[in-house]
């Protein structure tokens, strides 16, 4: 799909490896974000920092500077996001420097592909932007690097020559908030070194003024594929780096300029003179320009990189829990894990011109594989993007390994109770990622760790497991504390966890991991039981902490169906450890809820809340209908665990979701809360309403809201039933609400950016194509006619499903599976 960027001011895709912090391309072609130490911050603004072109010809006369990118469009400016903002320094090149005309991106992620053309003079150029990935390799994932290809072609009848440069900032100390200006703190100290061989030329950038222990100590790198590139290493702003084009003589890739020039930017600091380190407050740009000279309808490729290495994360964030004065201005150190692999930005870079045309064949081979599947095209685009999640700044592995998620980036939609940067909802909340599927699908050995961290760290010593993580992780746990966005530990955070560890089991864990689990996770069962269902009747009744930030109470579907398919989930684990004694009681305790929850709760159309006497009726939703309300089932989808509840009143209670909650058109819609659908063109899913009156005067929280990570829930749970029309109605509103016109399609926000509950959009693949692998037991499972992607611990391919059987192919890796034919639906 080919986007006309004028008409997508608000696509940003990221770019970034896992953990590593990164930048975003935007649809014009522009780098924005900056987000390179981790620190989340999208009005993150590198000035100076992009692409800058000087085509000639001697005759006729041409000589023409341009900004690589496409005409800067106003932000078209939704609520609560900041995508389509344009940093006010970019406004200033363009009007210095001018853009090209005409800018289309196109592109799966991660990879971005932009064509630009002008009609100034006859040059089109293509750029291909990326950071590697593959599924199930961790290591290629989480590369600190931007992979940038420039193809140049002379379109015109007439020879041309010139000059492409890529221009860094460098930002070494910086603490990624602070806008940069004439001084800007943590700046000085700054040098630039000139690094050439192996056919590239580098630009090494570091901070001398840093201790290397320091939070912002790290190295920056600008390089390109020619060894015979000019480079300015001392850049003091737009003026020089004009004169720096301009000062290129023909394609000889030499610059004549030898000295600064006495004109400055005052946003790119005023001219710095002299030698050595930059004055306080000041930094320099390194560029760096390849020459090319052009026939008529010849091209020349050119590659440029951008390597960054920042390994001392530390714990910058505001911990839930009772404050404890009794550290004082201690700095927690985390790091983060691919310090571990690479010595600096140099041995990042190292790695890239070594592994250039490996890593692309790898990233491209991987989107090849969706976009050539059975998946209609947009839909490929949108799951790839779920990746994007995971390598945006609310997720991380620390320096010991393990994987750590935010709730999402602090950003326009939290500025009114924590502010614009930052982590929001620290940390591993287990309520909000219990609907992601992303992480476990592409990379289940980082999903792995959070189960880890859960047992080994989090759970307490009765078994229950607070829903946030306090980090470092070997400081006290919030065990005996309240801990907010709820007081107490979600419940469904964990029954999730139970579903999770047979997830993780059925994606490549393993019988010794289980086993390791198994007593952890009992604990956890004894707990909830013992909490919610002491007399045993399979029906969880009292106070329920939940996502919606509050607490549910009386007999609910919410909780209630996340624990019949918890209930299941255990009665398998147990199977798979031997505990017959166990998986029978388990099973009779699920079998008396399901019947219970259906009897209690089943109005002939949907399933409603039933309080108890005595229950608190504040922020419940009673007979409203709630979208989430059949989510357990889902749940059970995803694991293969058959129907706990009959399947013609799940199927109802679906067709009434999508009917009574998808609004069509919000201009007149009345918003308590928070705005994510506001246009008279949005379509969305309400969270909970009442088609039936009876709303109560305090109903649960956030029910005017649309949050995606719902949407895509119940569209997959559709899709899972055979409701794919329904399903479809629900994915084309969230997708239309971004599609890069006003909000973003590689940020989906709700309380901050990159929002982690998003990524329940993962599951839409195994909806969408029927197709269900389960390392415990070898066989992978099929229904749906196509060729459908597939993934594993061990290799991913693609799967073909005819009339006459599966046929099995690997892109990468191994797949021992015995397929299994099952029905749809």
């Amino acid at each position: 799909m080919t986007l006309d960027a004028r008409d997508h001011p608000a696509l940003a895709m990221p770019v970034g490896g896992i953990g590593t912090g990164g930048f975003a391309v935007n649809a014009d072609g522009s780098l924005r974000q900056w987000q390179l130490t981790g620190m989340p911050n999208h009005r993150g603004a590198m000035p100076g920092t992009g692409f800058w072109l000087r085509v000639t010809q001697v005759e006729p006369p041409l000589d023409v500077l341009a900004m690589v990118q496409g005409p800067l469009v106003d932000d078209p400016a939704a609520p609560l996001v900041t995508d389509g903002e344009v940093p006010e320094w970019m406004r200033q090149a363009a009007g210095r420097f001018g853009t090209f005309a005409h800018a289309r991106f196109s592109g799966t992620y991660p990879v971005a592909q932009l064509d630009l053309t002008d009609d100034r003079h006859p040059l089109a150029v293509s750029m291909r932007v990326l950071n590697p990935l593959a599924p199930g390799d961790v290591e290629l994932s989480s590369v600190p690097a931007g992979l940038f290809e420039f193809t140049l072609v002379n379109t015109g009848p007439i020879p041309v020559h010139g000059t492409l440069a890529g221009s860094l900032l460098n930002t070494v100390g910086w603490d990624g908030i602070t806008p940069i200006g004439a001084h800007t703190p943590g700046l000085g100290g700054n040098v630039n070194r000139l690094r050439r061989g192996r056919g590239w030329s580098r630009v090494a950038m570091d901070n001398v003024g840093l201790d290397e222990a320091d939070r912002l100590a790290g190295q920056l790198v600008l390089a390109a594929d020619d060894e015979s590139a000019a480079v300015l290493t001392r850049c003091s702003g737009l003026e020089h780096l004009r004169a720096f084009l301009e000062s290129r003589a023909g394609n000889d890739g030499r610059s004549r300029l030898a000295v600064s020039p006495t004109v400055g930017d005052p946003q790119l600091n005023a001219p710095i003179g002299g030698e050595g380190p930059s004055p306080g407050g000041r930094s320099w740009l390194g560029v760096v320009g390849v020459g090319f000279a052009l026939e008529p309808g010849e091209s020349r490729t050119i590659r440029f990189s951008l390597a960054w290495w920042f390994p001392n994360r530390m714990v910058d964030i505001e911990q839930f829990g009772v404050p404890r004065p009794e550290w004082g201005s201690s700095r927690f150190f985390l790091g983060n894990q691919y310090a571990n692999r690479y010595l600096d930005a140099l041995d990042v870079q190292t790695a890239v011109e070594a592994n250039w045309e490996t890593w692309v064949s790898r990233t491209l081979r991987w989107t090849s594989t969706l976009t050539g599947s059975s998946l209609d095209p947009t839909e490929a685009d949108r799951l790839a993007a779920q990746a994007g999640y995971l390598r945006s700044p609310t997720c991380f592995i620390g320096a010991d390994g393990r994987f750590y998620g935010y709730e999402g980036s602090l950003g326009a939609s939290t500025t009114m109770w924590s502010g614009r940067f930052g982590g929001s909802c620290p940390l591993n909340c287990t309520h909000v990622w219990q609907y992601e599927a992303a992480l476990a699908g592409l990379w289940p050995s980082l999903e792995r760790t959070m189960r880890d961290t859960e047992f080994d760290v989090m759970q307490a010593p009765n078994g229950a497991i607070p829903h946030r993580l306090r980090v470092p992780a070997y400081l006290p746990q919030l065990w005996q504390e309240a801990i907010g966005g709820p007081e107490e530990p979600a419940l469904d955070g964990m029954l999730a966890t139970i579903l999770k560890t047979l997830r993780d089991v059925q994606h490549g864990a393993g019988q010794d991991w289980l086993a390791r689990r198994w007593p952890a996770v009992v604990r956890l069962y004894q707990h909830i039981a013992g909490t919610w269902d002491a007399d045993g009747d399979g029906v969880l009744r009292g106070i329920q902490p939940s996502t919606h930030d509050i607490d549910l109470a009386g007999v609910n579907p919410f909780m209630g169906t996340l624990w019949l398919a918890a209930l299941r989930a255990l009665e398998e684990l147990a199977g798979k450890v031997g505990d017959t004694e166990l998986a029978a009681s388990v099973r009779e305790r699920f079998e008396a809820g399901s019947r219970r929850y259906d009897e209690l709760l089943f109005d002939g159309r949907q399933y409603i809340q039933l309080l108890d006497e005595g229950d608190p009726t504040d922020f419940q939703w009673l007979t409203g209908t709630l979208s989430d309300q059949v989510i357990g089932q889902w749940w059970a989808h995803q694991l293969g665990l058959g129907y706990i509840l009959p399947p013609e009143h799940v199927r109802s209670a679906l067709r009434h979701v999508v009917t009574t909650n998808l609004r069509h058109g919000f201009a007149d819609f009345v918003h308590p809360y928070r705005v994510y659908a506001d246009a008279a063109s949005d379509v969305g899913l309400l969270m909970c309403s009442w088609p039936d009156g009876g709303r109560p005067e305090v109903p649960t929280r956030y029910a005017d809201e649309v949050w995606t990570g719902i949407e895509w829930q119940v569209a997959a749970h559709c899709l899972f039933e055979g409701l794919d029309e329904l399903g479809q109605e629900v994915l084309d509103g969230l997708w239309n609400r971004y599609d890069g016109t006003r909000r973003n399609p590689y940020n989906e926000i709700e309380c901050g950016d990159h929002y982690a509950r998003a990524m329940a959009g993962w599951t839409v693949l195994q909806a969408r194509s029927g197709v269900r692998v389960d390392e415990s037991t070898g066989v992978m499972t099929v229904s749906r006619p196509g060729s459908w992607p597939w993934m594993s611990s061990t290799g991913y391919g693609i799967v073909t499903v005819s009339d006459e059987g599966a046929d099995l192919r690997c892109v990468e890796g191994t797949a021992e599976f015995a397929v299994k034919r099952a029905s749809t639906g």
